[in-house]
């Protein structure tokens, strides 16, 4: 076995978990899901069969990560954070064939107890602030926070905000990297970045 497994979790035939992942107390893999290599998923940790978790992530205690989740590389999930996967759920009614598709790109942070809506897409290196909603595409480098979340600035890679107004155009050096990051037309550009698996 080439990724650890606590003695308490459960992995159902079929799962397909990268080199170095780490598995902890109580977690429950179903055998569709597909995880990447060096992965840590925390304590009560689910994951559905139509789930793609990229090399690198980080699901902390008490998630669910559920069928129709896909997450890039280096993605951070923090504690007890919510996916959805069925935007108008019933309890006496089937859904399950709309399911709606929920993509978190490359790098992006969801702060502890976050709700992400389901059908939308993450951008990368976004940042969701502890307890927001997020009901909407996210874009690429947005600090997102409140309910429902609104874009109240812009992130490094590093994971520090930047001194950018939210429109318009501007240019500024990350003081952790070097890295430049442009905002044109209200969206930001970096001038180099390295490419992700999944």
């Amino acid at each position: 076995m080439e990724f650890m497994k606590h003695e308490t979790a459960i992995i159902d035939d079929g799962a397909v978990i990268g080199k170095g992942s780490r598995i902890w107390h109580w977690s429950h893999i179903c055998g569709g899901a597909q995880i990447g290599q060096g992965v840590s998923l925390g304590q009560n940790v689910f994951v559905g069969n139509k789930v793609t978790i990229g090399d690198k992530c980080k699901i902390q205690n008490n998630v669910s990560v559920y069928d129709n989740v896909h997450l890039e590389c280096e993605v951070f999930c923090g504690p007890s954070m919510v996916f959805t996967n069925v935007y108008n759920p019933r309890s006496g009614i089937e859904r399950k064939d709309e399911f709606r598709d929920t993509i978190v790109e490359r790098g992006a942070t969801l702060g502890a107890n976050c709700t992400i809506v389901c059908g939308v897409t993450i951008g990368k290196y976004a940042f969701i602030g502890a307890g927001a909603v997020i009901n909407m595409d996210v874009k690429p480098y947005a600090l997102m926070v409140g309910v429902p979340a609104k874009q109240i600035g812009w992130m490094s890679e590093y994971g520090e905000q930047l001194d950018l107004p939210l429109t318009g155009n501007g240019e500024v050096k990350c003081h952790h990297t070097g890295a430049i990051y442009q905002l044109v037309d209200s969206n930001i550009n970096k001038t180099s970045g390295q490419k992700c698996n999944l």
